[in-house]
């Protein structure tokens, strides 16, 4: 017997997105501070190349975000 999928429970969407958000501009600070205080150059570029792909994933998370408050606005039409 086949359970049946949980249906989709968008109410709380908007603020898992902006939790991780938060989450993601916490670790670039954190990591910018460790870039300013390393002097190995492997570990400064590594974590310069972190940084980039979560400049990147925050701009996915704001445009989901603004989707998800435009979807709740509209009532998840």
């Amino acid at each position: 017997m086949k359970s049946k999928p949980k249906p989709d429970d968008r109410r709380n969407n908007v603020a898992r997105i902006q939790h991780n958000i938060s989450n993601t501009i916490e670790n670039i600070h954190l990591a910018d501070e460790m870039i300013e205080e390393t002097s190995d150059d492997n570990m400064r570029r590594t974590l310069e190349e972190k940084n980039e792909r979560r400049e990147e994933a925050l701009k996915g998370m704001k445009s989901e975000m603004k989707d998800e408050a435009i979807a709740r606005e509209n009532g998840y039409e």
